[in-house]
C-alpha cells in the first residue's frame, strides 16, 4: 500500500506570518508552487496560503491607496486556518478523498504532529502517469464547460475571475470561441502589487495544451506532467479548432481516484 510520505513533497515551503503580500507572490513564483504553508513561532503549521488567495488581494487593488493597503497584508491574514493536514503513514486513497471532499489542492503532512511535507493534487497525479491504469477516460472526468476571457483582459480583471470563479486558470479565447491560449495564476503571480496589471493577458498567456476526450486518464496525466501543467483543454479530434469541449484538470482525476471502487482505495 503507497503512503502519503512516498509521494509528499519535502521538506515543507513555508514562511512567517508575517510576510507580505509581494513576498509571497516572489516565493510561489520563484518555487513554482500554489501553496506555502505558514508557520507559527514554535515551527507548527498555522495556516496555509495559496496563490488564489494572493490573486484576490491583487484584484482588489483598485488606486494607489488600495494597492498601499494591499502591499501591507500579511500571511498570516491571508492564510486559511487551520490546515487540512494529513498524516505521514495515512494510505493514498485516504489523502485522495480527502482532498476531493475539502475540495482542496494540497494537504499539509504531519508525522508526530509537525509539518514534513504537502501532498499536492500534481503528486497524485504523477503517480498516476507512472502506473498502468487505463480503466478510465477523459470524457469520464473532464469538466463539459470553461471559465474563458478576451486576449484584451487585463492581469487585475483576470485575477477578479479566478478569485470569483475559484480557477486557477483562464482559457483566452477569440470572438467566435475558438481557443488562443491558456492564462494561469501563475502567470500572473509576478505582476501582483506592481503596476503591470493593467497589462492585457495576451502578453501573458501560453499555448493550450489539447487532449481528446476518448484518452485515458494515464494520457492525460502523462500529458500534465511532460508539460508541467494542471490541466488540459479537451478538444474534438475531428475539428480540434472548434470551440473546445471542456476542461480536464488535476482535480478532476483526484476525484476518480477518491472514488469508492477505485483501485486507488
Amino acid at each position: 500500500m503507497t503512503r502519503v510520505s512516498e509521494l509528499m513533497s519535502s521538506p515543507v515551503v513555508s514562511c512567517a506570518a508575517g510576510t507580505t503580500l509581494g513576498e509571497l507572490a516572489t516565493l510561489l513564483a520563484e518555487r513554482r508552487i500554489h501553496g506555502v504553508v505558514v508557520l507559527d513561532e514554535d515551527g507548527a503549521a498555522a495556516g496555509v496560503v495559496s496563490d488564489t488567495d494572493v490573486l484576490a488581494g491583487e484584484w482588489l487593488a483598485t488606486d494607489a491607496e488600495s494597492l498601499a493597503a494591499m502591499r501591507s497584508i500579511t500571511a498570516g491574514e491571508l492564510m486559511t486556518s487551520p490546515p487540512v493536514t494529513i498524516d505521514a503513514d495515512a494510505p493514498l486513497g485516504d489523502a485522495a478523498a480527502r482532498l476531493h471532499a475539502a475540495r482542496l489542492a494540497r494537504l499539509v503532512v504531519l508525522r508526530d504532529g509537525r509539518p514534513v511535507g504537502v501532498l499536492a493534487t500534481s503528486d497524485l497525479v504523477r503517480r498516476l502517469g507512472r502506473g498502468s491504469v487505463d480503466r478510465d477516460t477523459v470524457a469520464d472526468v473532464m469538466s463539459h464547460g470553461l471559465v474563458s476571457c478576451r486576449e484584451s483582459t487585463t492581469v487585475g480583471q483576470a485575477a477578479r475571475v479566478m478569485t470569483e470563479r475559484q480557477v486557477r486558470a483562464l482559457v483566452v479565447v477569440r470572438a467566435d470561441g475558438r481557443p488562443l491560449g491558456v492564462v494561469t495564476g501563475t502567470d500572473l503571480l509576478p505582476l501582483v502589487g506592481t503596476d503591470g496589471r493593467d497589462l492585457a493577458v495576451a502578453g501573458l498567456m501560453h499555448a493550450p495544451i489539447t487532449i481528446g476526450p476518448a484518452a485515458s486518464l494515464r494520457e492525460a496525466a502523462d500529458l500534465m506532467l511532460e508539460h508541467e501543467i494542471h490541466r488540459l483543454i479537451v478538444v474534438d479530434p475531428v475539428d480540434p479548432d472548434a470551440v473546445p469541449l471542456g476542461v480536464v484538470a488535476t482535480t478532476d482525476i483526484v476525484a476518480e481516484m477518491a472514488e469508492p471502487g477505485s483501485v486507488w482505495r
